[in-house]
């Protein structure tokens, strides 16, 4: 499968990083990342939402998940955009969050793209986003009965303060 990376052994599971655009994924693959979107979003969540949104069959979007244990671990798309990159869908197994599988998706998606990034966080979740050099950007508003708060991440920023530390 294309863009597949073995990880570190967590919790005696030998874990496999992947990324594949839709036309590269098979049934089975496909039919496991729309469950696991379906288990947390729609029934432990309670949201009753359009997910398959037409975004996931475009051929610019990319796939990342993580696969452990014959099973789908987390996952995340990324969907390029006109004025930034949006990372979304971002989702751990709830009987492995605070793993950090959650943080390997998001930081494979995020190498995946040069320029800013956007994300709509999840209230709750801001602090997180926050650690990886996400900054609000607007209102916060709801989403599916969930407060959400847009956030950007703008590449050009980050290299400044890392270069800047360098100097320092």
């Amino acid at each position: 499968m294309p863009g597949e990376r073995a990880l570190v052994t967590v919790l005696a599971v030998t874990q496999q990083l992947r990324t594949a655009r839709f036309d590269e994924l098979d049934a089975s693959t496909l039919y496991e990342l729309l469950r696991l979107r379906a288990e947390v979003f729609v029934v432990e969540q309670d949201c009753a939402f359009l997910d398959l949104d037409g975004c996931d069959r475009e051929p610019t979007t990319i796939h990342v998940w993580i696969e452990g244990d014959g099973r789908v671990l987390g996952y995340a798309r990324v969907v390029p955009g006109c004025s930034a990159t949006e990372i979304g869908r971002l989702v751990t197994r709830l009987d492995r969050r605070g793993t950090g599988i959650g943080a390997c998706v998001l930081r494979e998606a995020m190498n995946l793209v040069d320029g800013p990034l956007q994300v709509k966080a999840q209230a709750r979740l801001v602090e997180w986003y926050e650690s990886f050099g996400f900054e609000g950007v607007g209102q916060p508003f709801m989403e599916d009965g969930i407060p959400h708060v847009p956030m950007r991440l703008e590449r050009e920023r980050l290299r400044t303060q890392a270069q800047t530390s360098r100097d320092a």
